[in-house]
């Protein structure tokens, strides 16, 4: 066997067992919420764009570090657009890498003067200079934060405050208790995406979109 031919055939290996891991992940989620742990989708002044008195709800739990979530990121835009008035979507904390935390917190602490939107999309924009091998580094996010129009003193000061770790914890509980693994993972009017892909997310809001309109 040609080291071609061994490449190849390591490599097919691999992926065969990346979406055997996948799918054993995906099973793990239930088509719906369980009614009990319906609540933990929900937080109060939690970052939300799209129509206010929308009939559907995306519930998306994300990691600013997350490349995934980057690129769906212009993606839900485009569907909140698409539904306009229809669709609205909540954005919840899961900092699952290491260092993200203290990104998150941040993120809110920006929320908290009105600047989550623009925060995120620069991260997100920005990804490169902060995220070194799947590992955030707070300082350079701050620092990247800190390029907007925020009053700087007021940012760092809530960033660390006890009212902020309590957001950040709860969104983290959430997660646990909605079996949140991976980012991004979104939540359709209570629908777990449990195969995860662009168009299944799509065929998730239609038919949501079918039934409350």
């Amino acid at each position: 066997m040609t080291n071609k031919s061994l490449f190849i055939g390591v490599a097919a290996f691999i992926a065969i067992i990346f979406i055997a891991a996948v799918g054993v992940y995906q099973s793990k989620l239930p088509a719906t919420v369980e009614s009990n742990k319906l609540p933990a989708l929900e937080r109060t002044n939690a970052p939300t764009k799209g129509g206010s008195n929308a009939k559907v709800t995306i519930v998306e739990f994300f990691d600013p570090a997350c490349g995934t979530c980057s690129q769906f990121y212009p993606l839900v835009n485009n569907l909140v657009k698409k539904y306009q008035g229809k669709v609205k979507v909540v954005m919840r904390y899961a900092p699952l890498h290491q260092g993200s935390q203290d990104v998150v917190k941040m993120l809110e602490a920006a929320h908290m003067q009105g600047q989550f939107w623009p925060a995120v999309e620069l991260l997100f924009a920005n990804q490169q200079r902060w995220v070194e091998h799947h590992v955030s580094n707070p300082t350079q996010a701050l620092a990247g934060i800190k390029t907007l129009k925020l009053d700087h003193e007021k940012l760092d000061s809530d960033w660390q405050s006890s009212q902020v770790a309590k957001v950040v914890a709860q969104d983290i509980q959430d997660g646990q208790t909605l079996n949140v693994r991976a980012t991004p993972q979104f939540f359709v009017n209570g629908k777990p995406l449990v195969v995860f892909g662009y168009q299944e997310l799509v065929e998730l809001i239609e038919e949501a979109v079918a039934q409350a309109y």
